[in-house]
Protein backbone atom coordinates (compact mmCIF):
# COMPACT_ATOMS: atom_id res chain seq x y z
CA UNK A 1 0.00 0.00 0.00
CA UNK A 2 1.81 3.36 -0.75
CA UNK A 3 0.45 6.95 -0.86
CA UNK A 4 1.59 8.56 -3.47
CA UNK A 5 2.13 12.29 -4.89
CA UNK A 6 2.47 13.73 -8.39
CA UNK A 7 6.13 14.58 -7.29
CA UNK A 8 6.66 10.78 -6.34
CA UNK A 9 6.76 7.92 -9.41
CA UNK A 10 7.23 4.64 -7.17
CA UNK A 11 7.32 4.18 -3.64
CA UNK A 12 7.52 0.95 -2.29
CA UNK A 13 9.53 -1.68 0.19
CA UNK A 14 11.48 -4.78 -1.12
CA UNK A 15 12.95 -7.52 1.36
CA UNK A 16 16.08 -9.07 0.00
CA UNK A 17 14.55 -12.75 -0.24
CA UNK A 18 11.28 -11.97 -1.68
CA UNK A 19 10.92 -15.63 -1.77
CA UNK A 20 11.23 -16.20 1.45
CA UNK A 21 7.76 -17.44 3.07
CA UNK A 22 7.90 -16.21 6.71
CA UNK A 23 10.63 -14.98 9.48
CA UNK A 24 11.23 -16.62 13.19
CA UNK A 25 12.92 -15.49 16.17
CA UNK A 26 16.17 -14.05 15.95
CA UNK A 27 16.01 -13.83 12.13
CA UNK A 28 16.66 -10.80 10.28
CA UNK A 29 14.31 -8.98 8.45
CA UNK A 30 16.20 -6.91 5.73
CA UNK A 31 15.17 -4.78 2.49
CA UNK A 32 15.35 -1.94 0.65
CA UNK A 33 13.17 1.51 -0.11
CA UNK A 34 12.89 1.97 -3.60
CA UNK A 35 12.12 5.33 -4.85
CA UNK A 36 11.18 7.61 -7.93
CA UNK A 37 10.22 10.80 -8.64
CA UNK A 38 9.13 12.77 -11.27
CA UNK A 39 10.07 16.16 -10.19
CA UNK A 40 12.71 17.53 -8.29
CA UNK A 41 11.75 16.75 -4.29
CA UNK A 42 13.41 17.17 -1.16
CA UNK A 43 12.83 14.75 1.68
CA UNK A 44 14.15 15.76 4.75
CA UNK A 45 14.19 12.24 6.53
CA UNK A 46 13.44 8.59 5.46
CA UNK A 47 11.95 6.78 8.88
CA UNK A 48 11.50 2.78 8.94
CA UNK A 49 9.34 1.67 11.43
CA UNK A 50 8.87 -2.57 12.28
CA UNK A 51 5.64 -3.77 13.70
CA UNK A 52 4.32 -7.12 15.20
CA UNK A 53 0.77 -6.63 17.02
CA UNK A 54 -1.92 -8.99 18.37
CA UNK A 55 -5.59 -7.57 18.26
CA UNK A 56 -8.84 -8.86 19.49
CA UNK A 57 -12.28 -6.97 18.01
CA UNK A 58 -15.82 -8.14 18.50
CA UNK A 59 -19.26 -7.04 19.59
CA UNK A 60 -20.93 -8.15 22.91
CA UNK A 61 -24.71 -6.24 22.42
CA UNK A 62 -24.01 -2.38 21.98
CA UNK A 63 -20.52 -3.06 23.76
CA UNK A 64 -17.23 -3.33 21.38
CA UNK A 65 -14.84 -5.82 23.21
CA UNK A 66 -11.01 -4.73 21.95
CA UNK A 67 -7.90 -6.04 22.97
CA UNK A 68 -4.17 -5.23 21.81
CA UNK A 69 -0.64 -6.46 22.43
CA UNK A 70 2.59 -5.15 21.15
CA UNK A 71 5.23 -8.18 20.28
CA UNK A 72 7.73 -5.89 17.90
CA UNK A 73 8.38 -2.24 17.80
CA UNK A 74 11.51 -1.37 15.71
CA UNK A 75 12.16 2.20 14.35
CA UNK A 76 15.24 3.86 12.64
CA UNK A 77 16.24 6.53 10.23
CA UNK A 78 17.81 5.42 7.19
CA UNK A 79 20.03 7.25 4.76
CA UNK A 80 20.95 7.31 1.09
CA UNK A 81 24.36 5.47 0.35
CA UNK A 82 26.81 8.31 -1.22
CA UNK A 83 24.28 10.83 -1.63
CA UNK A 84 25.28 14.47 -0.36
CA UNK A 85 23.34 15.82 2.46
CA UNK A 86 22.24 19.28 3.68
CA UNK A 87 23.21 20.07 7.18
CA UNK A 88 20.01 19.42 8.14
CA UNK A 89 20.06 15.81 6.74
CA UNK A 90 17.76 16.21 3.77
CA UNK A 91 18.65 15.10 0.27
CA UNK A 92 17.48 16.10 -3.42
CA UNK A 93 15.88 13.62 -5.31
CA UNK A 94 16.26 14.16 -8.84
CA UNK A 95 13.99 12.94 -12.17
CA UNK A 96 15.18 9.86 -13.68
CA UNK A 97 17.15 8.34 -11.48
CA UNK A 98 16.28 5.40 -8.56
CA UNK A 99 17.55 5.92 -5.00
CA UNK A 100 17.45 2.77 -2.27
CA UNK A 101 17.23 3.54 1.28
CA UNK A 102 18.38 0.08 2.97
CA UNK A 103 17.00 -1.54 6.34
CA UNK A 104 17.89 -4.52 8.72
CA UNK A 105 16.73 -5.65 11.87
CA UNK A 106 16.45 -8.47 13.81
CA UNK A 107 13.44 -9.75 15.66
CA UNK A 108 13.28 -10.76 19.28
CA UNK A 109 14.13 -14.26 20.43
CA UNK A 110 12.40 -17.30 20.69
CA UNK A 111 9.69 -16.87 23.14
CA UNK A 112 9.07 -13.19 22.90
CA UNK A 113 6.70 -13.45 19.33
CA UNK A 114 3.70 -15.58 18.33
CA UNK A 115 3.23 -16.97 14.93
CA UNK A 116 1.16 -14.51 12.44
CA UNK A 117 -2.48 -15.57 12.13
CA UNK A 118 -5.90 -14.56 10.95
CA UNK A 119 -9.15 -15.67 12.58
CA UNK A 120 -13.24 -14.65 12.71
CA UNK A 121 -12.33 -12.41 15.19
CA UNK A 122 -8.82 -11.19 15.87
CA UNK A 123 -4.96 -11.35 14.18
CA UNK A 124 -1.71 -10.88 14.44
CA UNK A 125 -0.04 -9.69 12.38
CA UNK A 126 4.02 -7.81 11.28
CA UNK A 127 4.65 -5.39 8.62
CA UNK A 128 7.42 -2.97 7.67
CA UNK A 129 6.37 0.69 7.19
CA UNK A 130 8.84 3.45 5.57
CA UNK A 131 7.58 7.54 6.07
CA UNK A 132 8.80 10.13 3.38
CA UNK A 133 9.02 13.20 5.37
CA UNK A 134 8.86 16.20 3.10
CA UNK A 135 9.04 19.94 4.50
CA UNK A 136 5.97 21.65 3.97
CA UNK A 137 3.69 18.71 2.61
CA UNK A 138 2.03 15.33 4.71
CA UNK A 139 4.83 12.77 4.42
CA UNK A 140 4.08 9.47 2.15
CA UNK A 141 3.97 6.40 3.68
CA UNK A 142 4.17 2.51 2.10
CA UNK A 143 3.59 -1.04 3.84
CA UNK A 144 5.10 -4.18 3.11
CA UNK A 145 3.37 -7.23 5.44
CA UNK A 146 5.96 -10.66 6.30
CA UNK A 147 4.94 -13.74 8.05
CA UNK A 148 6.16 -14.57 11.55
CA UNK A 149 6.14 -18.66 12.10
CA UNK A 150 7.45 -20.32 15.74
CA UNK A 151 8.84 -23.02 15.69
CA UNK A 152 6.44 -25.80 17.86
CA UNK A 153 8.73 -29.03 18.51
CA UNK A 154 6.37 -32.03 19.41
CA UNK A 155 8.94 -34.38 19.77
CA UNK A 156 9.16 -33.36 23.78
CA UNK A 157 8.49 -36.84 26.11
CA UNK A 158 4.79 -35.28 26.99
CA UNK A 159 3.69 -35.10 22.95
CA UNK A 160 4.98 -38.34 22.57
CA UNK A 161 3.36 -39.80 25.28
CA UNK A 162 -0.24 -41.81 24.37
CA UNK A 163 -2.95 -40.53 25.70
CA UNK A 164 -6.85 -41.72 26.05
CA UNK A 165 -10.03 -42.13 28.37
CA UNK A 166 -13.55 -43.18 28.77
CA UNK A 167 -16.82 -42.13 28.69
CA UNK A 168 -20.51 -43.75 28.97
CA UNK A 169 -23.70 -42.25 28.77
CA UNK A 170 -27.25 -43.45 30.44
CA UNK A 171 -29.98 -43.63 27.55
CA UNK A 172 -33.61 -42.85 28.34
CA UNK A 173 -36.64 -42.81 26.59
CA UNK A 174 -39.49 -40.47 28.09
CA UNK A 175 -37.75 -40.29 31.57
CA UNK A 176 -37.49 -44.58 31.41
CA UNK A 177 -34.07 -45.89 31.33
CA UNK A 178 -33.11 -47.62 27.98
CA UNK A 179 -29.58 -48.69 28.35
CA UNK A 180 -26.79 -47.20 28.02
CA UNK A 181 -23.41 -46.32 25.48
CA UNK A 182 -19.79 -46.29 26.72
CA UNK A 183 -16.98 -45.97 24.55
CA UNK A 184 -13.02 -46.15 25.60
CA UNK A 185 -10.35 -44.97 23.32
CA UNK A 186 -6.52 -43.98 22.94
CA UNK A 187 -4.07 -42.33 20.69
CA UNK A 188 -0.06 -43.53 20.62
CA UNK A 189 0.45 -39.85 21.21
CA UNK A 190 -0.44 -36.13 21.81
CA UNK A 191 1.88 -34.07 18.78
CA UNK A 192 1.66 -34.57 14.97
CA UNK A 193 2.67 -32.17 11.87
CA UNK A 194 0.49 -31.92 8.82
CA UNK A 195 0.30 -34.56 7.02
CA UNK A 196 0.50 -37.21 9.70
CA UNK A 197 -1.86 -40.13 10.45
CA UNK A 198 -3.64 -40.47 13.66
CA UNK A 199 -4.06 -44.18 14.82
CA UNK A 200 -7.01 -44.52 17.00
CA UNK A 201 -7.95 -47.80 19.13
CA UNK A 202 -11.11 -47.35 20.64
CA UNK A 203 -14.37 -49.68 21.67
CA UNK A 204 -17.79 -48.97 21.33
CA UNK A 205 -20.93 -50.86 23.38
CA UNK A 206 -24.45 -50.34 22.88
CA UNK A 207 -26.51 -51.62 25.22
CA UNK A 208 -29.96 -49.17 24.42
CA UNK A 209 -32.14 -49.96 22.19
CA UNK A 210 -31.00 -47.59 19.82
CA UNK A 211 -28.73 -47.65 16.36
CA UNK A 212 -25.11 -45.61 16.95
CA UNK A 213 -22.62 -44.79 14.81
CA UNK A 214 -19.44 -44.21 16.29
CA UNK A 215 -17.59 -41.14 14.56
CA UNK A 216 -14.15 -39.26 14.82
CA UNK A 217 -13.20 -35.49 14.48
CA UNK A 218 -10.11 -32.95 14.53
CA UNK A 219 -11.59 -30.33 15.58
CA UNK A 220 -10.12 -26.77 16.01
CA UNK A 221 -10.76 -24.57 19.02
CA UNK A 222 -10.08 -20.34 18.34
CA UNK A 223 -10.23 -18.54 21.46
CA UNK A 224 -10.36 -14.78 21.44
CA UNK A 225 -10.41 -12.58 24.85
CA UNK A 226 -10.98 -9.12 25.36
CA UNK A 227 -12.23 -6.64 28.13
CA UNK A 228 -12.65 -9.72 30.21
CA UNK A 229 -14.83 -11.75 28.20
CA UNK A 230 -14.09 -15.15 26.31
CA UNK A 231 -15.45 -16.07 22.60
CA UNK A 232 -15.08 -19.00 21.05
CA UNK A 233 -15.11 -20.20 17.52
CA UNK A 234 -14.94 -24.22 16.83
CA UNK A 235 -14.65 -25.73 13.81
CA UNK A 236 -14.38 -29.48 12.59
CA UNK A 237 -11.80 -30.19 10.11
CA UNK A 238 -12.21 -33.68 9.10
CA UNK A 239 -13.90 -36.42 10.03
CA UNK A 240 -14.26 -40.17 10.30
CA UNK A 241 -16.91 -42.84 10.82
CA UNK A 242 -17.18 -46.30 11.57
CA UNK A 243 -20.23 -48.98 11.20
CA UNK A 244 -23.48 -48.66 12.85
CA UNK A 245 -23.98 -50.78 16.11
CA UNK A 246 -27.15 -52.33 17.15
CA UNK A 247 -28.44 -52.79 19.91
CA UNK A 248 -26.96 -55.37 22.84
CA UNK A 249 -23.70 -55.35 20.30
CA UNK A 250 -19.86 -54.36 20.21
CA UNK A 251 -17.24 -52.79 17.83
CA UNK A 252 -13.67 -52.21 17.78
CA UNK A 253 -11.64 -50.03 15.77
CA UNK A 254 -7.89 -51.05 16.15
CA UNK A 255 -5.70 -48.73 14.22
CA UNK A 256 -8.44 -46.86 12.20
CA UNK A 257 -6.73 -43.82 11.13
CA UNK A 258 -7.54 -39.64 10.29
CA UNK A 259 -5.34 -37.67 8.35
CA UNK A 260 -4.08 -34.57 10.13
CA UNK A 261 -4.83 -31.55 7.47
CA UNK A 262 -3.00 -28.98 6.09
CA UNK A 263 -3.58 -26.15 9.03
CA UNK A 264 -1.97 -23.54 10.83
CA UNK A 265 0.58 -25.14 13.85
CA UNK A 266 -1.33 -24.44 17.67
CA UNK A 267 -0.71 -20.94 18.54
CA UNK A 268 -0.39 -21.19 22.69
CA UNK A 269 2.04 -17.97 23.56
CA UNK A 270 -0.53 -15.51 22.72
CA UNK A 271 -2.51 -14.11 25.86
CA UNK A 272 -5.66 -13.12 23.39
CA UNK A 273 -5.62 -15.46 20.92
CA UNK A 274 -5.19 -19.39 21.33
CA UNK A 275 -5.66 -22.20 18.95
CA UNK A 276 -6.08 -25.58 19.95
CA UNK A 277 -6.85 -28.76 18.63
CA UNK A 278 -8.68 -31.77 20.04
CA UNK A 279 -9.31 -35.13 18.75
CA UNK A 280 -13.13 -35.85 19.35
CA UNK A 281 -14.17 -39.44 19.41
CA UNK A 282 -17.87 -39.98 19.66
CA UNK A 283 -21.02 -41.76 19.54
CA UNK A 284 -24.51 -40.59 17.61
CA UNK A 285 -27.27 -41.70 19.35
CA UNK A 286 -30.86 -40.72 17.81
CA UNK A 287 -32.74 -38.67 19.84
CA UNK A 288 -30.13 -38.23 22.59
CA UNK A 289 -26.89 -35.96 22.49
CA UNK A 290 -23.97 -37.15 21.58
CA UNK A 291 -21.48 -39.02 23.82
CA UNK A 292 -18.12 -37.38 22.90
CA UNK A 293 -14.30 -38.07 24.40
CA UNK A 294 -11.80 -35.13 23.83
CA UNK A 295 -8.49 -35.66 23.70
CA UNK A 296 -6.11 -33.02 23.32
CA UNK A 297 -3.63 -32.91 20.29
CA UNK A 298 -0.73 -30.32 19.29
CA UNK A 299 -0.16 -29.30 15.87
CA UNK A 300 3.66 -28.70 15.65
CA UNK A 301 5.76 -27.10 12.64
CA UNK A 302 8.83 -29.65 11.07
CA UNK A 303 7.95 -32.94 11.27
CA UNK A 304 7.72 -35.72 14.57
CA UNK A 305 9.42 -38.43 15.48
CA UNK A 306 6.55 -40.57 15.79
CA UNK A 307 6.94 -42.51 12.85
CA UNK A 308 4.41 -45.61 14.04
CA UNK A 309 1.44 -43.25 12.77
CA UNK A 310 2.96 -42.36 9.43
CA UNK A 311 1.40 -45.94 8.00
CA UNK A 312 -0.75 -45.46 4.41
CA UNK A 313 -4.27 -45.71 4.13
CA UNK A 314 -4.44 -49.26 2.56
CA UNK A 315 -2.79 -51.15 5.44
CA UNK A 316 -4.63 -48.99 8.20
CA UNK A 317 -8.10 -50.07 6.62
CA UNK A 318 -6.94 -53.51 6.07
CA UNK A 319 -6.04 -54.00 9.66
CA UNK A 320 -9.32 -52.34 11.07
CA UNK A 321 -11.33 -54.71 9.13
CA UNK A 322 -9.37 -57.66 10.00
CA UNK A 323 -9.34 -56.41 13.43
CA UNK A 324 -13.16 -56.02 13.35
CA UNK A 325 -14.06 -59.52 11.72
CA UNK A 326 -14.88 -60.79 15.16
CA UNK A 327 -17.56 -58.48 15.58
CA UNK A 328 -18.90 -59.61 12.08
CA UNK A 329 -19.23 -63.09 13.29
CA UNK A 330 -21.73 -62.09 16.06
CA UNK A 331 -23.72 -59.87 14.15
CA UNK A 332 -24.82 -59.60 10.75
CA UNK A 333 -24.17 -56.56 8.61
CA UNK A 334 -27.54 -54.89 7.25
CA UNK A 335 -27.09 -53.62 3.87
CA UNK A 336 -25.71 -50.09 3.30
CA UNK A 337 -28.64 -47.70 2.29
CA UNK A 338 -28.18 -45.15 -0.89
CA UNK A 339 -26.40 -42.32 1.02
CA UNK A 340 -23.97 -44.50 2.57
CA UNK A 341 -22.22 -46.11 -0.57
CA UNK A 342 -22.41 -42.64 -1.89
CA UNK A 343 -20.41 -41.03 1.13
CA UNK A 344 -17.53 -44.67 0.99
CA UNK A 345 -14.59 -42.73 0.70
CA UNK A 346 -13.04 -41.41 4.40
CA UNK A 347 -10.16 -39.50 3.43
CA UNK A 348 -9.56 -36.25 3.65
CA UNK A 349 -7.69 -35.22 0.42
CA UNK A 350 -8.96 -31.25 -0.14
CA UNK A 351 -7.57 -29.36 2.82
CA UNK A 352 -9.66 -27.91 5.82
CA UNK A 353 -12.74 -30.03 3.60
CA UNK A 354 -15.41 -31.80 5.82
CA UNK A 355 -15.80 -35.39 4.75
CA UNK A 356 -18.78 -36.87 3.19
CA UNK A 357 -19.26 -39.74 5.49
CA UNK A 358 -20.39 -37.67 8.71
CA UNK A 359 -23.93 -36.40 7.39
CA UNK A 360 -26.54 -37.74 10.35
CA UNK A 361 -28.43 -34.15 10.93
CA UNK A 362 -26.38 -32.42 13.91
CA UNK A 363 -22.59 -32.41 12.26
CA UNK A 364 -20.88 -30.05 10.45
CA UNK A 365 -22.26 -29.06 6.90
CA UNK A 366 -21.05 -31.77 3.80
CA UNK A 367 -19.47 -29.74 1.13
CA UNK A 368 -20.28 -32.42 -2.03
CA UNK A 369 -18.14 -33.28 -4.76
CA UNK A 370 -20.83 -33.60 -6.82
CA UNK A 371 -23.81 -30.93 -7.62
CA UNK A 372 -26.68 -33.59 -8.13
CA UNK A 373 -25.75 -34.13 -4.01
CA UNK A 374 -26.46 -31.50 -2.22
CA UNK A 375 -27.68 -31.28 1.63
CA UNK A 376 -29.00 -28.24 3.55
CA UNK A 377 -26.16 -26.28 5.02
CA UNK A 378 -25.42 -26.59 8.91
CA UNK A 379 -23.48 -24.45 10.91
CA UNK A 380 -19.48 -25.67 10.88
CA UNK A 381 -18.88 -24.22 14.26
CA UNK A 382 -20.42 -23.26 17.70
CA UNK A 383 -19.87 -19.45 19.20
CA UNK A 384 -19.81 -19.28 23.03
CA UNK A 385 -19.63 -16.02 24.87
CA UNK A 386 -18.81 -16.38 28.82
CA UNK A 387 -17.09 -14.59 31.65
CA UNK A 388 -13.10 -15.25 31.67
CA UNK A 389 -12.65 -16.53 35.12
CA UNK A 390 -9.27 -18.99 33.79
CA UNK A 391 -11.53 -22.10 34.13
CA UNK A 392 -11.82 -24.69 31.72
CA UNK A 393 -15.15 -25.12 29.90
CA UNK A 394 -16.48 -28.19 28.02
CA UNK A 395 -17.94 -26.64 24.62
CA UNK A 396 -20.62 -28.34 22.63
CA UNK A 397 -19.37 -29.58 19.44
CA UNK A 398 -21.49 -29.74 16.37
Amino acid sequence: MVAMAKKVKNFEIVFTDPSKAYFSSGEKVAGRILVEVSEITRVSAMRVIGVGCAKVEYAKGKQRCREEMEYLKYEDVVRLDDQPADNDGSVILRPGNKYEYTFGFELPQQGQLVSSYKGKFGYVQYYVKAFMDRPAQPPLECKRHFEVEEPLDVNTPDLMSPTGGMKEKKVTCMFIPDGQVSLNAKIDRKGFCEGEEICIDAKFENTCSRIVVPKAAIVAKHTYQANGRTKVFRQKLSSVRGNHIISGMCDAWQGKSIRVPKIKPSMLGCNIIRVEYALMIYMHIPGSDKLMLELPLVIGTGTSSGMSSRTNSVSSQDGSQASNSWVSLRMPSAPPSYCDIARLDSRLDTPLTPLLDDYDGGDSPIFMNAPAFQFPPLPAYTEVDEEYNGNTRVLQVC
